[in-house]
């Protein structure tokens, strides 16, 4: 006879007194019965176990010290297991993480792979782990997947879990997993939304976390350990004959396959009698209907794949409470509230957890394996349990006094207006929800809910609401640290080279360092791995606050905001790339010009931070001759401003710290000169390229031309280049007229006429602010512009009407905003010397373009002064001469039939000027 029979036919009666429709409701009730009934009758102990419950945690911990068990069977990542021995170097909570970021089996896309198992306190896997850690002579197996079969079972990157949202502060704790994979012991929940929400509903909580709490933890808490494993056995029954199936199952199932087969080689091999063994599970997997569950199992056709031939990499990283609810989608506050429960139920129950020796505040508690108890027939426990309502505690209105206490003081702290009649108000209402939702004492949820309406009222005065100072009081969001001789050889070198600085690396809190590299010079080193820091880790982890490194540049003090110690999972993953921070840039360089999308822009900012952290010319040049193939391989030139403004420093810092220029940038000026004059034509007449992507083109042509040419270049192929090009844009054409007067092709005079002829059109007027455009952007390839530029603007601010100029203002201000470092200059000089330094000298001042047409024209009644063709070319072009000897102070006299003059005998004596000027006239 079975045991469960009484409970059985209850339940069959139950279902026929309820169900008026199919005999589903009898298969499904009397199935749960036949499920506890094979669990517990299993031959190896089988302990049924939620993630992160302290009830599980002290159940498992009054399990182990009467059973005392020589093997232990743990639903953990088989590859794992040699953290496990690293978690004395640590302060929980830490996870467990495998890493991966070269693939080989996976698709590219996926890497890179992260696995994390965290492990706190208050979890029946940790006290597991710290039995078998530190009792002698008892082995700890991990049965389940390895990393790389997590993720053969997920070949796409699987969506990141919905977090509740935070109202108030948000610390970044709850990233501190990242986007890995978590992997928790014990996933117990119900697997569709509709039985979920009926439990929330009927249960009067707000979320799945307080249910738990209010219907399973409480009530189980203080359970002995038959009750309790036959409650979670019931629990994990009920969640997997209501899941939906699908993949999901479907791997849990293969799970459990995996798990038991383990079960079955450990066991064949090493002739462990099962009664001294322990199977720790979740309990949605204590009722698994595999094949091979159990062991009077014959089945041994599975077959574990092997793993692909990723490399992985595994070590410790810091978590939190925080970080834990967000990874697995629990409510906020839940894993703080959790920890506190544990440590109370500890307390008063009179357990004494198991902790590993070496962990900051803790001892190692030894205990010594004994032959187990023979075991105890199994007894239907679970028919009272359910008959019987728990006995709950009553009222301890000395804690829940302190709890209104203690936050009225907090909430005041951080700014809101609480008084004692808000403690008052808030002890009352909490009792007064507990009722409401029949419960004989406040839980911290109901406490929770009560501050909230009492004290927050309608608005949150700083960074943190009064739900995340109910956190902070009931324990808090408690973070993990992994010990220095836990961390990889890479981060502790970190540490080691940065303890010049006397900063403490290991405290959470923001840090300021300040260097004087002239006074202390053994610093520098200091400085120097700061800023390779700062390149590799999260923005935040290390910040100057005063100094620059840039090309040709060392600074003599710098000031530095250092926070490693909230950013030490980073520091760690730095550690899974490579042995030194060295190791891991250099990596990282050549990868990112090896990249699919990579261009030549970024092999050149990748040559400029090789430079500037790694003053290594080897791996300089090697990245420039990548540049040099990816400039040959672009087909438009919408990178061309960000090649050009970093190969003009580049070749600056060369010419200043080298004898001669290294053979990638020769290489790199002469196949881009060539590209460009190739891909010019067709830029002007592309829409889809920019007047700025034109401009920087031609700025590359022009800048890099002497040295283009020195290096065997021709310049007919720029000519031609500019010759075929014919764009309609109004802001090209103007780039167009602009190359062609640098060119020689379109004398300046010419170019004045045209756009005079531009402005005296009244049907082109409208967009003459678009050819100003392309002649502000023409400053950059052609600085010698610049006096006509501003003589244009000068002239189009005076003769532009108002509508027309005041829409183009915004985009004029806009332009030479967003090209401050290469516009604003040139302009801004050559308008100081085109326009007076003062308001006396304003009326007065004549335009210098406007200057011939002021001086009156020479009368036709001028005698050529004797003296052949120059004189000749003289008389034919006063205005020269005349400025000529304004220039040296003398008046501007032109000879009268009558006789010579003072110009005549000025020019008598300074032939050579005369000669001069006449040359440049007929030239």
């Amino acid at each position: 006879m079975s045991t469960f029979t009484a409970l059985r036919e209850q339940l069959l009666a139950a279902a026929a007194a309820f169900a008026d429709g199919p005999d589903t409701l009898p298969e499904i009730l009397t199935g749960l019965v036949d499920d506890v009934d094979r669990a517990l009758s299993e031959e190896l102990e089988i302990f049924p176990v939620c993630h992160h419950s302290p009830a599980s945690a002290l159940a498992m911990t009054r399990r182990l010290r009467e059973k005392r068990p020589k093997v232990i069977y743990l639903e953990l990542c088989e590859d794992l297991r040699p953290l496990l021995e690293e978690l004395r170097n640590c302060r929980l909570p830490v996870a467990l993480q495998a890493f991966a970021t070269e693939l080989e089996g996976f698709p590219p896309d996926v890497g890179p792979l992260s696995v994390v198992a965290p492990i706190t306190e208050a979890s029946a896997e940790y006290q597991a782990i710290a039995y078998a850690l530190e009792t002698p002579d008892v082995e700890l197996v991990l049965v389940d997947h390895s990393s790389d079969h997590v993720f053969q079972w997920l070949p796409r990157k699987p969506a990141e879990p919905v977090a509740p949202a935070r109202t108030g502060e948000d610390d970044g704790d709850g990233g501190l997993h990242g986007d890995a994979v978590g992997i928790e012991v014990g996933d117990l929940r119900p697997r569709f939304a509709e039985l979920e929400e009926h439990l929330l509903r009927h249960g009067k909580v707000r979320h799945w976390s307080e249910w738990w709490d209010q219907y399973v933890e409480q009530p189980l808490t203080g359970a002995d350990h038959d009750t309790y494993r036959q409650a979670m056995t019931l629990v994990g029954s009920l969640f997997r004959r209501l899941s939906p199936g699908g993949d999901r199952l479907a791997r849990d199932e293969d799970r459990e396959r995996h798990m038991w087969t383990r079960i079955h080689e450990h066991l064949a091999s090493s002739g462990t009698d099962p009664a001294h063994c322990l199977y720790v599970c979740g309990a949605f997997h204590a009722v698994s209907t595999v094949p091979e569950f159990g062991l009077a199992s014959t089945a041994r056709d599975y077959t574990v794949t092997p793993r692909t031939a990723t490399r992985w990499l595994y070590g410790l990283i810091p978590s939190s409470h925080s970080a834990i609810e967000t990874q697995f989608g629990l409510a906020q506050g839940s894993v703080s509230i959790a920890a506190a429960t544990w440590a109370k139920a500890a307390t008063r129950g009179g357990v004494t957890p198991y902790r590993l020796g070496g962990q900051r505040g803790t001892r190692s508690r030894a205990a010594r394996a004994a032959d187990p108890a023979p075991p105890e027939p199994v007894t239907d426990r679970l028919s009272g349990f359910l008959a019987t309502p728990p006995a709950l505690d009553g009222l301890d209105e000395a804690e829940l006094r302190g709890w209104c206490v203690d936050i009225v003081r907090l909430a005041r702290r951080n700014g809101y207006a609480a008084s004692t009649a808000d403690a008052i108000a808030v002890f009352e209402t909490s009792i007064l929800l507990a009722g409401l939702r029949d419960r004989a004492r406040p839980t911290p949820y109901d406490f929770q809910d009560a501050a909230v309406t009492c004290i927050e009222k309608d608005a949150v005065p700083g960074r943190r609401d009064i739900r995340r100072l109910c956190e902070i009081l009931l324990g808090g969001d408690r973070i993990g640290q992994v010990g220095y001789h836990s961390l990889p050889p890479l981060a502790r070198d970190v540490y080691d080279r940065l303890e010049p600085l006397g900063l403490d690396l290991t405290k959470r809190t923001q840090q300021r360092a300040l260097l004087d590299l002239t006074v202390d010079p053994e610093l520098v080193p200091c400085s120097d791995l700061l800023w390779k820091l700062r390149y590799l880790l999260p923005e935040g982890a290390v910040r100057p606050i005063m100094g620059t490194r840039r090309l040709g540049e060392r600074p003599i003090q710098e000031s530095w905001d250092i926070a490693i110690g909230r950013h030490q999972r980073s520091i760690i993953e730095l550690g899974y790339e490579g042995v030194t921070v060295e190791q891991v840039l250099e990596q990282r360089l050549r990868r990112r010009v090896r990249e699919p999308r990579a261009t030549a822009g970024d092999a050149l900012a990748a040559v400029e931070d090789a430079i500037l952290y790694l003053d290594g010319r080897r791996l300089a040049d090697e990245l420039g001759n990548r540049a040099v193939e990816l400039l040959a391989a672009e087909r438009t030139v919408d990178d061309a401003p960000e090649v050009l403004r970093r190969i003009r420093r580049l070749l600056a810092h060369y010419r200043a710290t080298q004898p001669s220029l290294p053979a990638w940038c020769e290489a790199f000026v002469t196949a881009g000169y060539a590209h460009y004059c190739t891909l010019l034509p067709t830029a002007f007449v592309d829409d889809d390229t920019g007047v700025r992507q034109v401009g920087a083109t031609l700025g590359f042509l022009f800048g890099m031309e002497s040295l283009a040419l020195s290096l065997g270049c021709d310049r007919a192929q720029l000519e031609l280049a500019v010759r075929q090009s014919h764009p309609e844009a109004p802001a090209k054409v103007a780039l167009l007229w602009a190359a062609k007067t640098q060119l020689g092709l379109l004398p300046r005079a010419e170019l004045r006429a045209r756009c005079d002829e531009l402005l005296a059109n009244p049907l082109v007027i409208p967009s003459f602010p678009l050819y100003l455009s392309g002649f502000v952007q023409a400053l950059e390839p052609i600085p010698a512009l610049a006096p006509f530029v501003v003589e244009v603007l000068s002239k189009a601010f005076a003769r532009l009407p108002d509508p027309v100029l005041l829409p183009w203002l915004p985009t004029l201000i806009t332009t030479l905003r967003r090209h401050a470092l290469e516009l604003v200059p040139v302009l801004v000089r050559e308008a100081g010397r085109t326009f007076p330094a003062g308001l006396a000298e304003l009326d007065a001042w004549v335009p210098p373009w406007a200057g011939p047409a002021s001086v009156p024209a020479p009368t036709k009644a001028v005698r050529r002064a004797p003296g052949g063709p120059v004189a000749d070319l003289l008389a034919g072009h006063p205005q020269a001469c005349d400025a000529v000897a304004a220039l040296l102070g003398h008046p501007a006299v032109w000879p009268t039939p009558a006789g010579g003059t003072a110009v005549g005998e000025l020019l008598a004596r300074h032939p050579a000027t005369t000669g001069a000027v006449a040359a440049l006239l007929t030239g």
